[in-house]
Formats: structure tokens, sequence, C-alpha cells
């Protein structure tokens, strides 16, 4: 696992030691401009903001990613998948099939302090 850039305490926790974000505290939980998620460890492009939608958790939620692998988290009990980085391995969050219908049926809850945004520039 390779760190690319100076994470904070609390993006490193999250990142490379599996921490949580407190629900609700996140800066991009409620964040919906244009452009690009990346890994705030390695940058990444990891989430479009066209799949990004409210899932009411409290956390980022996304109906499909790029650049990202699964792995079973046994941890607390039961059983999730974790998704990760595809680059780095760092730790984004998990991912459910309880995602919006008529989509991938999938919702990506990623931690705000994984990610970075990139803007996109909107013509007109």
């Amino acid at each position: 696992m390779s760190r690319n850039k100076k994470l904070t305490p609390e993006q490193y926790n999250v990142c490379f030691l599996k921490g949580t974000e407190a629900a609700f505290s996140g800066k991009f939980n409620k964040h919906y401009k244009p452009g690009m998620y990346m890994c705030v460890n390695c940058g990444s492009e990891l989430f479009s903001s066209e799949t990004k939608f409210d899932s009411g958790t409290g956390w980022p939620s996304f109906w499909d990613a790029a650049n990202v692998k699964r792995e079973e988290d046994n941890s607390l009990g039961m059983v999730r998948t974790e998704v990760l980085c595809n680059n780095c391995g760092a730790h984004l969050g998990h991912v459910f099939n309880d995602g919006p219908r008529g989509k991938t049926g999938l919702r990506y809850c990623i931690n705000s302090l994984a990610l970075d945004f990139k803007s996109k520039k909107i013509s007109g």
C-alpha cells in the first residue's frame, strides 16, 4: 500500500486503519456539484458525481464506482463488503445491495475523509 500524500490523522485513520467517520459529519455527504470524487491518498478517480445519490444514511452514497476493489470484511461480527482504492489500497467504505432500483442496485457507502473532489467545468 503506497501513500502518495500527507494525510491528516483522521484521513489516515479511515484510509489505513479502516476507521469510519461519524454519520452526517462528512463534507461530501450533501455535496452535489458536478465532477469526480478521487482517492484522498493517491488521486485515482473513483466516483462520478453523476452516480451520487442521497441515501439518507449520513455518508456519501454512489450507485457505481471506478478503480475500486472489493474484499470481504468480517469485522464487527457481521459480513460486509469493503471498498478499497484499486491503486493504493486505501479503505473507502463499504458496498451494500440496497441502492437505487433501475441503476446497479448497489450503494457504495463512502467516507468523505477518504475522498477529494475535482470540479467539472460546465460549458455554456
